[in-house]
């Protein structure tokens, strides 16, 4: 049983930090070595991967889920003809 739902936008996130921590420990370990401004495109394209990694799924399970909680509008209501508001005039 899952404890929580998977989340790959945190996932993506998280392993190219870690590639960045790891470039820049073996940079200060002596292993090789890392030109300081590497780490920008590393983190910045790493978090735009999870952005768009995590607004794919978001919209995926969307549609799965599909719009049970929304009520559905009746065709050719308007906002005044619910119960719950709506402007009123007067």
């Amino acid at each position: 049983m899952l404890r929580h739902e998977f989340q790959p936008g945190k996932l993506i996130a998280g392993l190219f930090l870690t590639v960045a921590g790891v470039a820049f420990a073996g940079d200060a370990g002596g292993s090789w070595e890392t030109p300081w401004f590497a780490i920008i495109p590393m983190v910045t394209g790493g978090l735009c991967l999870a952005g768009a990694a995590a607004f794919l799924t978001h919209a995926i399970r969307q549609r799965r889920a599909g719009h049970d909680h929304a009520s559905p509008e009746p065709e050719g209501a308007w906002p005044s003809d619910r119960p719950s508001g709506g402007m009123s005039v007067g």
